[in-house]
């Protein structure tokens, strides 16, 4: 799948979504990536896990992430390079807002 079809689909991101790949910088299981989520976001972001499977079911059927199982059988999640780039343009897109934001927080005060 091109990736202009897949950023059409993805971006803008979910924030679920959007944690869950962030969290694919190492190869995780789904427990894995649920407690560095949580980590990341200092608590506010629990997934449960009908949210994460179903998520990540979505992700590899498009492409954007791999599976398989390691040595003790577990299942393990890894980002393509089609993940990567769609994460890059995530990225930039979130910078931009960000940028905006910091412009134009004082208009709200």
């Amino acid at each position: 799948m091109k990736i202009e079809k897949i950023s059409k689909k993805y971006i803008p991101m979910t924030e679920t979504a959007f944690y869950i790949l962030l969290s694919l910088t190492i190869p995780r299981h789904g427990y894995g990536i649920i407690k560095h989520v949580e980590e990341l976001t200092v608590g506010r972001l629990v997934l449960g896990s009908g949210t994460i499977y179903g998520t990540l079911t979505k992700m590899q059927r498009d492409e954007i992430i791999t599976v398989y199982a390691d040595e003790k059988r577990k299942t393990i999640y890894e980002i393509t390079d089609v993940g990567k780039e769609l994460m890059r343009h995530e990225i930039t897109r979130l910078k931009e807002l960000h940028e905006n934001a910091l412009m134009y927080e004082g208009e709200f005060k």
